[in-house]
């Protein structure tokens, strides 16, 4: 069950890991460090926003509109840090 525990938190890991390259890759292609045509570039965002559209979709139906600030990936960060607080203390379960 240890073993479960682990897979739990590595998922959460790289989803994390996922979303804040997402944020940092939308500051440069917003700021012109990042070009979207090149290859390369295009097909890594094209990537990240097909994996995280699905969830950002769910959470902006939630969230008002006309805000003029995306705040879905600040929620699902935050989603996935309150995931990983209950995992930590409820890792007896695990055992």
């Amino acid at each position: 069950m240890t073993s479960l525990f682990q897979i739990l938190m590595m998922i959460l890991q790289v989803a994390q890991f996922i979303i804040i390259a997402h944020i940092i890759m939308s500051w440069l292609i917003n700021f012109q460090v990042l070009n979207l045509r090149q290859p390369l570039v295009a097909q890594l965002w094209d990537g990240l926003n097909r994996v995280l559209e699905p969830v950002y979709g769910r959470i902006r139906s939630f969230l008002p509109q006309g805000l003029g600030i995306d705040f879905a990936p600040l929620v699902a960060i935050l989603v996935i840090y309150g995931l990983r607080i209950i995992l930590q203390n409820n890792v007896n379960a695990f055992y």
